[in-house]
């Protein structure tokens, strides 16, 4: 993902707030050329984590299971980096088949072969499916691959990407089998990140790949919406409103997070974020990105840690999508 140029006033007030409260400038851009050089300063500013993270109820959170979510988290961690065409990469894309088979979802699988800056490397998308009183589809969106770090350090991705996996795999938990009025696509796409500097054709391989072949097939026209979420799960985020995103599925998650007391984490101010959500932008399905960028100095460092995730951050993104739902459902019933 690369943040755009054009970000707002709201957002340089955020940066500049972010400044005075820890002392250094982070690497916050989407920028290429910074996502390398100050992991120093990234690790000074992490914030003390617990050893036991404290686990909210799900009964809080809409039935969306912290504890669950953060548990994937850890599992995908804990493979180590896992980049596309890796042995661990492999084992991450079976894990996630795995818990979406146990769920109750038909899963799908497409492998191909994605010519990158590197040579061709073979990805493969998974996704789960529950079928609902509609084919009408909402697709939930998340990539499951890590960044090749410029510097060869080892990048193992626990917000990016592993909160999004926890995220979308305990919303499949919550929403495999249950017969509601819109069917459910839960994805995982493989080949998000670039190799090396960042461009139309280097980076959103698997997204690219799954609106391409979804719009072959004509199944595309019955994707109503799609939601990705990327970089949930960091303490205290901040979620600034994606202004490549569709604006009326836009304000219906803001305004459900609103009304759920969560407004100061899904914040008025915009800035621009190329993501996986762009492919499905281009072909007119309306998509929106949650993502706490701006809020998290540790993209695309090492210090993109296990202990740099908040279950309480996963269970809010959780709880607002679970929350979204029924105001789709009644918009395309």
């Amino acid at each position: 993902m690369r943040a755009g140029t054009n970000a707002g006033v709201a957002t340089l007030m955020l940066v500049v707030i972010a400044v005075v409260w820890l002392g250094v400038f982070p690497s916050c851009g989407r920028a290429p050329s910074q996502e390398a050089g100050d992991g120093g300063a990234a690790k000074a500013a992490a914030p003390a984590a617990a050893a036991r993270p404290d686990f909210p109820p799900a009964s809080s959170f809409g039935g969306f299971d912290a504890q669950r979510a953060y548990a994937h988290v850890e599992k995908t961690v804990a493979l180590g980096p896992h980049p596309p065409g890796s042995e661990a990469n492999r084992l991450a894309g079976d894990y996630i088949r795995g818990e979406l088979q146990s769920y109750g979802c038909a899963v799908e699988e497409d492998n191909f072969e994605a010519s990158t800056a590197r040579g061709p490397i073979r990805m493969r998308n998974v996704v789960g499916k529950s079928p609902g009183a509609s084919d009408k589809v909402v697709l939930l969106l998340s990539h499951y691959d890590t960044k090749i770090l410029d510097t060869g350090e080892d990048f193992v991705g626990a917000n990016d990407p592993g909160s999004s996996i926890g995220v979308v795999l305990e919303l499949a938990r919550n929403l495999c089998g249950q017969k509601r009025a819109l069917t459910y696509w839960f994805g995982f796409v493989d080949g998000e990140e670039s190799f090396g500097e960042w461009s139309d054709t280097n980076g959103t391989f698997g997204s690219r790949q799954m609106a391409a072949k979804l719009s072959l097939s004509g199944e595309l026209k019955k994707v109503k919406a799609v939601i990705l979420a990327d970089l949930v799960g960091h303490f205290d985020p901040v979620y600034e409103r994606e202004s490549n995103s569709t604006k009326w599925l836009k304000d219906m998650v803001w305004n459900t997070a609103k009304r759920l007391g969560y407004e100061k984490h899904f914040v008025a101010a915009e800035s621009p974020v190329e993501d996986d959500h762009l492919p499905f932008l281009k072909r007119e399905v309306p998509a929106v990105d949650i993502i706490g960028f701006n809020s998290y100095p540790h993209w695309h460092q090492p210090s993109d840690t296990l202990d740099k995730i908040s279950p309480r951050s996963l269970a809010l993104v959780g709880h607002v999508i679970l929350e979204t739902l029924p105001a789709l459902e009644k918009r395309f019933r």
